[in-house]
């Protein structure tokens, strides 16, 4: 995240640490930074300001991520930050942080690899199996267990899975 100046930066620190324990609702293994939802941190106008980006605009989650936000901030005591949904430039896979690729994987989804959102435009990724990492893998429905994933199967090993769709 980026922090404007001037900002304090054991502020900056503390938000972090409660977004950090935010999940998502969609896919509870990640928090709102792993998925890099959480765009910024700024003092606007005197107030602390935590900007975030859906991962797409109609993103039937963002209520619930924007309630689950506020609520972590005001248990933790930190109830003078508003929020700002900011959609441009948009939300893409290529925000999600290491750590975030690795908790998805173990959750059984599998992570796009950076800049795949512009090689799509090319045709398909090889997307690789979150449970046995093979490559011989093919799309069942372009339509996941949410908005935002495709269903894949192994060829090796047969496992369904989740995969991001890229953007």
């Amino acid at each position: 995240m980026d922090a404007a100046p001037p900002f304090d930066g054991a502020l900056a620190a503390r938000i972090e640490q409660v977004l950090a324990d935010v999940p998502d609702p969609e896919i509870p293994a990640v928090s709102v930074l792993d998925l890099g939802i959480v765009r910024g941190l700024a003092v606007e106008n005197g107030q602390t300001v935590v900007s975030i980006t859906p991962t797409y605009t109609g993103c039937p989650a963002t209520l619930v991520i924007e309630r689950s936000i506020r609520n972590a901030l005001d248990q933790a005591g930190l109830n003078n930050i508003a929020l700002k949904r900011v959609l441009s430039p948009p939300w893409s896979t290529d925000m999600i942080s290491d750590a975030g690729r690795e908790k998805l994987r173990a959750y059984g989804i599998s992570p796009p690899p950076f800049g795949a959102d512009a090689r799509s435009l090319r045709g398909n990724d090889a997307v690789a199996c979150p449970r046995c990492g093979s490559l011989h893998t093919h799309e069942v429905s372009r339509f996941g267990s949410t908005p935002c994933k495709a269903l894949w199967q192994c060829d090796n090993c047969k496992e369904p899975f989740d995969s991001f769709k890229c953007h």
